[in-house]
């Protein structure tokens, strides 16, 4: 389950309309911060000297120096250390600036854990659904990423194709796509030992945070897994490979220009109906109202998925999804929580 964009949609994409929903969901990372704070400090070298006035040529400044008129040979202004070529410095510092913060996002935080950019060499510019963060890694966190990754890690990276069978030891798979701090998919797992499921989440913590869970509970049914949903989707696994799929309180991205952010869109079924197998269930669950609507509306009309619900509406919560922290704030605030389960034909 997620309180955080999480994962995208096949569309173009356009990073002047990246900002998520809400100042929950919003924040520049770490890189983008160093970046700027560079490019500022480079920008306001000259200004930190305080205001100048005007001077004829050949007046000396109040304090001594010649005005700033007067180059020496060398290009560079007497009394000042500052090259003659004020601007081609600025542009080279800026440019370092952001090659380092360039370097910060792409270095992996825990080496031998997630990586920060698994699918590098297959960016593309189209519309996701989620907004990559780097929070606070707590101790426990971080120590369940360096000794449990290697073992029930993997990062997205699209260039092979996984063997379901093979990672989870034979028992059906089931994909869930945003876990947030994973206390719900653990409990998942611990309560369906026969059942492997295949998280995907781009939140270091909460990827720790899981992988910590799962291992505290006993429960070896749990892989975690890095990077883009739909790259997973499109490239690394094989036809009719999926016992299901869950998809809890996804990101509703409320403002009207943000909903070709939402997750549950007809081009993103595409790609998910030929990874399920017949019969597979769709599961999604969200305590926004218009997004429960639209949700309703394009699984109903996709022709390669069925509502289980007789009356063709929502569907009563399965006693297998637990009740969740976040879902829990929702009640509170008197949001109705929405099931939807559809079959697919």
């Amino acid at each position: 389950m997620s309180e955080q964009p999480l994962n995208p949609t096949p569309a173009g994409f356009d990073d002047a309309d990246a900002t998520p929903a809400g100042p929950a969901r919003t924040g520049s990372t770490a890189a983008d911060a160093l970046a700027r704070t560079a490019a500022d400090d480079a920008a306001g070298v000259t200004a930190a000297a305080g205001p100048t006035r005007e001077t004829t040529p050949g007046e000396a400044t109040p304090d001594g120096t010649a005005p700033p008129g007067d180059v020496t040979a060398d290009g560079s202004t007497p009394g000042s250390s500052m090259p003659g070529d004020v601007a081609a410095d600025d542009d080279a510092l800026r440019a370092a600036s952001f090659e380092r913060a360039r370097r910060l996002r792409m270095e992996p935080r825990f080496p031998g854990g997630p990586a920060a950019d698994p699918a590098g060499s297959h960016h593309e510019r189209r519309i996701r659904s989620f907004q990559p963060r780097r929070s606070r890694v707590t101790t426990g966190q971080q120590e369940s990423l360096e000794r449990l990754w290697p073992q029930w890690g993997l990062d997205i990276d699209g260039k092979r194709v996984l063997d379901l069978t093979e990672l989870f030891d034979g028992l059906p798979v089931v994909l869930e796509i945003g876990f947030g701090m994973g206390e719900a998919t653990a409990q998942m797992a611990a309560d369906d030992p026969g059942t492997g499921i295949l998280a995907v989440d781009v939140h270091t913590p909460g990827q720790g945070n899981l992988l910590g869970l799962a291992d505290k509970a006993g429960s070896t049914n749990v892989r975690v897994a890095n990077g883009d949903a739909v790259i997973l989707l499109r490239e690394m696994l094989a036809p009719e490979s999926l016992d299901g799929l869950r998809v809890y309180f996804p990101d509703p991205w409320p403002k009207a220009r943000h909903h070709k952010r939402r997750l549950i869109q007809p081009a993103f079924l595409d790609l998910v109906a030929p990874v399920l197998k017949p019969g597979a269930i769709v599961h999604c669950a969200t305590d926004w109202e218009p997004y429960a609507e639209q949700m309703l509306e394009v699984l109903t009309a996709h022709p390669r998925f069925e509502n289980t619900a007789a009356d063709g509406g929502y569907a009563p919560r399965p006693a297998f999804r637990p009740l969740t922290r976040f879902e829990g704030q929702g009640l509170d605030k008197g949001h109705v929580v929405h099931d939807l389960l559809f079959a697919r034909v």
